[in-house]
């Protein structure tokens, strides 16, 4: 086995991290007789030769040998080599080929397209992998025929042949979809494919799974055909299916070695808690639904009522692998998701801890459109409390403990004061109080009780430790956040020490969060001027615009922010911009230069320069300033939040933006800065806004209104 594999100059190729030296000695542990030395051997090739689904010139060399492996029926797991063979060749098609076919060139070269022709070379072993007696060896092979069988007939009737012989729901799912990537990859498959799915879909003789399957892979193969009968139809066969599959209680979190977590923000631990969970699928026909919301694309409403099924099932996998997807619909697309919010509040109520845990944690992470779920919210919270006394919010159980303080994080977010007793305690018990620290800020009006508390954490936080600083970042954007010029004795003290233990993320953070405190922290002065000519461009900046806002000397910062408008460096031009129009007329010595901005390659500096225009100059500058802007969003749509923000000041004439506004509220998917929900909802909300304002809907005249039978 494996001649030629040490003929291969592994040394010379490189994978995520590095030299591929160690392939050989990872495939031949493949082989290994100890299953831990097999699973640390899968692990490292998943995360360093196929990273993240990368495709290295070592992964496609590995193919031969990952071949002789899997067609060899004394090595042990061979259906999870078969996936990693399969994998490979799949991410080699996704990422290595046009649309058209022509390959992508790479610098280095990434080895798809030797990849993707070895297996193609290889398509009888793949078809006889799956009919091989192993079933998980069959189950990781079937995606293999739909992606490398050349033949489109043979592998139709294989595929035809496959779904005759196999009994099982996840292999029967598997070739339903294998079936849909043939039709997609190969044209002229697809007719013969796409009219057997059709009549699948339809046949009584087949389980609902089965059909089910057919129908969302017919609608995969062309979703511009998806007639108003489809989704009723799946509606129907995802009920009959949810009732053919046994309900089964969700499984505990896998357990894996233990790892210490001394010395990691307690922030990274849950992150990768969190993409634990995500990576989690409990229901079989989540990938199938997947797919077809992928298909359904923008039709919202209809996407919501297959939502609203998945909400229904009796199974908790399915429905939290449900509440997951409303999630990612939410937070993805506009429309109006009152109905599936009040859905998704509804599990909050679920004897499963873990199902109404992502239900409040989808609600937190929606938190811009979640108002109707607050009363919801606060019952369940209430319940808990009322169930398992005030210490819930440190319960013992991972699924109960998470439940509860996402609730109360949820209802945080939306400025509900009933949150502030829980948050209280967290910060108090010191349990979890990064957890509360980071929705502080959204309730003000608790200020004279979340500001002294959120001060002694600050104190206490040790900053010579560099995996402190995320937890010191965060308290003190919540104290900005906050405004209470009672903070400030304590920030200022976070910045000396942040100073001495070369910090300089905590640093510019508190810079910042004076900032935001303005003239009241005008006793940190001297602490923030020493700053402005700090080595680390992000603090010296910081320190710059805390020194106006504190300050407000414009004699003393106006030649300082001139300098930054000439900087190289676009965040320096673009904070230099800003201030500039803070400090309106007075800063008309920067016209000259502003306006030479409009002409800059990259689109934030010319939006930040243009809305600076606009505050110093005013109805002369507004022109150029509107027409900077308009083709500044439309060549990069994450501007719109800065852009809209600047027409909405500039009032009647920003009418020239009327066309862009509306044709950017007609978007079905959501936009400006990061695609976020709080970002796009604000931006709808202030393009409503401004178009009511330029264009308002005529009124009828004393005439009009007369003839049409009304008083006038």
């Amino acid at each position: 086995m494996f001649d030629g594999l040490h003929d291969i100059d592994w040394a010379s190729m490189g994978h995520a991290y590095g030299s591929a030296e160690e392939v050989p000695g990872l495939l031949a542990a493949l082989r290994s007789p100890d299953a831990e030395e097999r699973r640390e051997a899968l692990d490292r090739f998943y995360s360093a030769v196929h990273h993240q689904g990368s495709v290295y010139p070592p992964t496609a060399a590995s193919l031969p040998f990952l071949f002789e492996l899997a067609v060899d029926g004394a090595t042990p797991d061979r259906a999870a080599v078969v996936a990693l063979m399969v994998s490979i060749g799949r991410e080699s098609l996704d990422r290595g080929f046009e649309d058209d076919g022509t390959e992508i060139e790479y610098y280095p070269p990434m080895g798809c397209g030797q990849a993707v022709a070895f297996l193609r070379e290889r398509a009888d072993g793949i078809t006889e992998l799956a009919r091989d007696a192993d079933p998980g060896v069959r189950l990781a092979a079937i995606p293999g025929l739909g992606l490398f069988l050349d033949d489109a007939d043979r592998a139709a009737a294989v595929l035809r042949e496959r779904l005759a012989a196999e009994r099982g729901m996840a292999a029967r799912l598997r070739i339903a979809a294998a079936a849909a990537t043939l039709a997609l990859r190969l044209p002229v498959a697809s007719r013969q494919v796409m009219d057997w799915l059709t009549g699948l879909a339809a046949d009584p003789d087949q389980g609902p799974a089965t059909r089910l399957a057919a129908l969302v892979q017919r609608a995969r193969c062309a979703p511009d055909e998806i007639g108003e009968d489809v989704v009723p139809a799946a509606v129907g066969l995802l009920r009959e299916t949810a009732r053919a599959i046994p309900v089964r209680r969700i499984a505990p979190v896998p357990e894996h070695p233990a790892v210490s977590t001394d010395g990691v923000a307690p922030q990274i631990v849950e992150a990768f808690a969190d993409l634990d969970r995500h990576t989690r699928v409990l229901a079989p026909t989540t990938a199938l639904l997947r797919t077809f919301h992928d298909a359904l694309g923008a039709r919202v409403p209809e996407r919501t009522a297959v939502l609203a099924e998945q909400l229904s099932s009796p199974d908790p996998g399915s429905r939290l692998d449900a509440v997951r997807m409303s999630g990612e619909l939410m937070r993805a697309w506009r429309g109006d998701h009152t109905g599936l919010l009040l859905l998704v509040a509804d599990q909050l109520t679920t004897a499963d801890a873990e199902v109404a845990a992502e239900a409040a944690a989808v609600l937190e992470s929606c938190h811009p459109i979640a108002a109707p779920a607050r009363e919801a919210l606060a019952a369940h919270i209430d319940a808990q409390l009322a169930q398992y006394g005030p210490d819930v919010w440190a319960a013992p159980e991972a699924p109960l403990r998470r439940s509860h303080q996402e609730a109360v994080r949820a209802l945080a977010r939306l400025g509900d004061a009933r949150a502030l007793p829980m948050l209280l305690t967290a910060l108090d018990s010191d349990v979890d109080a990064w957890r509360a620290i980071q929705v502080a800020e959204h309730l003000p009006q608790a200020a004279d009780q979340l500001v002294p508390r959120l001060c002694d954490h600050l104190r206490r936080i040790d900053l010579s430790q560099q995996w402190t600083e995320m937890s010191a970042r965060a308290i003190l954007s919540a104290l900005a956040a906050l405004g209470d010029p009672a903070a400030v004795p304590s920030v200022v003290h976070t910045l000396v020490a942040a100073q001495g233990h070369g910090q300089d993320r905590v640093t510019q953070s508190a810079l910042q969060a004076l900032r935001a405190f303005g003239p009241a922290a005008g006793g940190a002065l001297d602490a923030i001027r020493s700053l402005t000519t700090a080595a680390n461009v992000h603090v010296s900046r910081a320190a710059v615009a805390a020194l106006w806002a504190v300050g407000r000397d414009r004699g003393e910062i106006l030649s300082v922010l001139l300098g930054l408008l000439d900087e190289d460096t676009s965040f320096c031009v673009d904070d230099a911009a800003d201030l500039l129009g803070e400090m309106g007329p007075s800063a008309s010595v920067a016209l000259p230069r502003l306006r030479e901005h409009l002409a800059d390659d990259y689109t934030w500096i010319r939006v930040h320069c243009a809305a600076a225009l606009w505050e110093i100059g005013g109805e002369a500058e507004a022109p150029a300033v509107v027409d900077a802007l308009l083709h500044a969003m439309a060549e990069n749509p994450r501007t719109a939040n800065h852009v809209v923000a600047c027409l909405d000041r500039m009032g009647p004439l920003a009418a020239p933006a009327l066309p862009l506004l509306r044709a950017q509220l007609a978007l079905p998917r959501r936009g400006g800065r990061f695609q976020s929900i709080g970002n796009d909802e604000e931006l709808q909300r202030v393009s409503r806004t401004l178009i009511a304002r330029l264009d308002p809907p005529n009124e009828p005249t004393d005439h009009e209104t007369h003839r049409a039978g009304r008083p006038a």
